[in-house]
């Protein structure tokens, strides 16, 4: 495989670039945060360390990377993909730059504001994905694209899981916001990722029609991941249950129409097509916790480091390639630091169903979690932080 020269720390490399497009600094924040927080997390639940959490541990951990980690990286890809989609301007500088320090603030209230009024650590935390709902969508509504607003209404089931996460700490929350997570997985991924296998196909001089991509079928595995969300917060178990199978069996099938097989020669195109295998394996594992009573954090994990990150850590890879105009061939490493994330991910998850105990299980998927992170963090501040090769601005 070719390999490109890592992107060496310049003169031209600045912070204030980080800020001339929404992918920069939202892509690097969320990397340097998954780096620092999960083994914050290992430390603080084995007692080695205490922080003044403004939650409590369990809650703060499944908060920040659905609510840090998460909304991170759907800031950076979507405030992205939305300027191209409807050929607007790019939110960049000082907007930007409020839009960023909301996100932060959140993050340093939630790590060090026990004895803060709740009222003040929730409204900064709540605030953040509105923000970004809001630019996205005003873009959205004036160039009448209403085919984007699906993506509107799942982040506005996302942020109402939030709500409800933050003001009742019930994990019964943070679940439906997992789900609301592998359903905008399901909207972006399902357009992305056969989009650019039979681009990429016809570039190899393949046959890009054996992909095929069913409207009704993607409709269909949607709205069943919003009505699964509903019977888990309304605590229907076997429905749930029951409506997991039917989700993961609409989403094999979709999966199976990409033939992503055919992309084995492409790390950029196999990541997201594996990444996104994960989320009938995690939907299959959450019937057994509904049905069979499986352990919860197994379905969690494999929706969590499984489907999301390791999705996440595909897409940013190519994002930030494309969008700062260079070839879309991979840096020095990173294709074991997809390795390494979908070992994590299978680990964590082997280790929730006791398969393997759980000081080595736990870890070994925290070393390779930050293995994974820390390779793009090496590889990619370079391209992050500095201005485009071409010229242009963003």
């Amino acid at each position: 495989m070719k390999v490109i020269p890592i992107p060496d720390a310049t003169e031209s490399a600045n912070i204030r670039q980080l800020f001339s497009h929404p992918f920069r600094i939202f892509f690097l924040s969320m990397v340097i945060l998954a780096l620092l927080f999960i083994p914050v997390w290992v430390l603080q639940v084995t007692g080695a360390i205490n922080l003044p959490l403004a939650l409590p541990g369990l809650f703060w951990h499944q908060h920040e990377m659905l609510f840090g980690f998460l909304s991170a990286a759907i800031a950076g890809f979507l405030l992205t993909a939305v300027c191209v989609w409807t050929q607007t301007s790019r939110t960049h500088g000082g907007r930007l730059v409020v839009l960023w320090g909301v996100w932060l603030a959140g993050r340093v209230l939630l790590a060090f504001g026990a004895g803060l009024p709740d009222w003040l650590v929730h409204t900064v935390n709540l605030a953040f994905l509105p923000l970004v709902m809001l630019d996205a969508g005003w873009r959205i509504w004036s160039a009448r694209q209403t085919r984007q607003l699906l993506i509107m209404v799942v982040l506005g089931l996302l942020w109402l899981m939030q709500v409800g996460f933050v003001l009742r700490l019930d994990m019964t929350y943070s679940y439906g916001a997992l789900i609301m997570a592998m359903a905008l997985i399901s909207i972006i991924g399902g357009r992305i990722t056969p989009a650019f296998s039979a681009g990429w196909m016809r570039q190899q001089g393949l046959e890009s029609t054996a992909i095929k991509v069913v409207p009704a079928l993607d409709m269909a595995s949607l709205a069943s991941m919003i009505l699964l969300m509903a019977t888990l917060v309304l605590g229907w178990q076997n429905t749930s249950g029951v409506l997991a199978v039917a989700a993961a069996i609409l989403i094999t099938v979709r999966l199976a129409g990409w033939k992503g097989w055919l992309t084995r020669r492409e790390p950029l195109l196999w990541m997201l097509h594996l990444s996104i295998l994960w989320v009938p394996v995690a939907l299959v594992l959450l019937a057994g916790t509904q049905l069979a009573g499986w352990p919860s954090n197994a379905w969690s994990h494999a929706a969590g480091t499984g489907a999301i990150s390791c999705l996440i850590l595909g897409v940013i890879a190519r994002v930030s390639l494309g969008h700062t105009g260079r070839p879309l061939i991979l840096p020095r490493g990173m294709v074991l630091a997809f390795v390494a994330i979908h070992l994590a991910a299978a680990i964590r998850v082997l280790t929730a169903l006791s398969v393997i105990p759980w000081h080595p299980g736990i870890g070994s998927s925290t070393l390779l979690w930050l293995v994974a992170f820390g390779i793009f963090l090496a590889r990619y501040t370079g391209i992050l932080a500095s201005p485009r090769p071409d010229g242009k601005e963003g």
